[in-house]
């Protein structure tokens, strides 16, 4: 690890003040409300010095996402060390997933935002190319799973389906599912009273579809949850 030197820690002490500060900013006052000048009033910085750090709010916006997806990262590699067969640890990123959507409802804000083209435009290659790198280091993890189930062969896989093509289903389908979850609130009066659990459901069954052993119906799913929990997301 690279030692800092007390002025570089000092920088990334200022830089993290920021972020957290522009973060809470964002959440109470949304893209509008966030300004160099709000945030430089509630961290008690110049606002020259916001700009010594960051050249516009959409920077500090792709910021705040780089944080957050890394820390989804971290949340994969953990699940992905799960003691199982290859299916439970497909399950296991998963919950995980479901985690990370619970812990971080505000990420959806920021989601949201990034797809914006004025946004997009104003956001350097170089925080582009960091925020994708870690995208695709998650899909990586995901699909090394699928490999493994390959491997091990406890899936067999047509001749025109990549462990990639698989992995975009399972993703689009718990991607979509769970971000419906967390911030629909007409889910209950749908009699959908915990959507979490049906994106589960829906997954499974995705997996029964392309006969991934072993099925859904060979296991305990509540006390493989509950294992899952316990062995790998209990310390987050």
């Amino acid at each position: 690890m690279i030692q800092l030197t007390p002025k570089q820690e000092e920088i990334k002490l200022r830089e993290q003040r920021i972020l957290d500060v522009a973060r809470s900013v964002l959440i109470q006052h949304g893209y509008h409300g966030l300004s160099m000048e709000r945030i430089a009033a509630k961290v008690e910085y110049s606002k020259g010095t916001i700009y010594n750090h960051f050249a516009n709010k959409e920077e500090i916006i792709v910021a705040l996402a780089i944080e957050t997806v890394g820390r989804r990262l971290e949340m994969f590699k953990q699940a992905a060390q799960f003691r199982g067969a290859s299916r439970f640890r497909m399950l296991a990123i998963g919950q995980a997933a479901e985690k990370f959507v619970r812990d971080y409802a505000d990420f959806f804000t920021l989601e949201q935002i990034l797809q914006l083209p004025s946004v997009r435009q104003k956001i350097s290659q170089q925080r582009q190319h960091e925020i994708n790198s870690i995208e695709v280091r998650c899909m990586d993890i995901v699909a090394g799973i699928v490999r493994d189930a390959v491997a091990a062969e406890d899936l067999v896989l047509g001749p025109d389906v990549t462990p990639e093509k698989l992995v975009f289903g399972i993703w689009s389908l718990t991607s979509g599912g769970f971000a419906i979850a967390a911030r629909s609130g007409t889910l209950p009066h749908l009699g959908l009273d915990n959507p979490f659990e049906l994106v589960h459901h829906h997954t499974a069954a995705l997996m029964d579809g392309f006969g991934w052993a072993p099925k859904s119906s060979e296991y305990d799913s509540n006390k493989l949850n509950q294992k899952i929990h316990c062995e790998v997301l209990s310390n987050e």
